[in-house]
């Protein structure tokens, strides 16, 4: 299993074994056409903690709803 750690903090995501026993955010993003990373490939993670630090400082806030099912 990889081993996942915040990119903003460098803690490691908690993980009990083979089991991640914490959420986090994880984000691929293939830049296309129109960037000037074009071709490029960005891949981070963050914990909670870092997530809610980040997003408290938008102009926008983040939308939230809640998940009619949990899997």
């Amino acid at each position: 299993m990889k081993e996942y750690v915040c990119s903003k903090c460098g803690r490691f995501i908690g993980k009990e074994g083979q089991v991640i026993e914490e959420d986090f955010l994880y984000v691929n993003k293939t830049w296309g056409f129109f960037s000037k990373k074009d071709g490029e490939i960005h891949e981070f993670c963050l914990c909670e903690a870092c997530y809610d630090a980040l997003t408290k400082g938008f102009r926008t806030p983040v939308q939230v709803e809640e998940a009619s099912e949990l899997l």
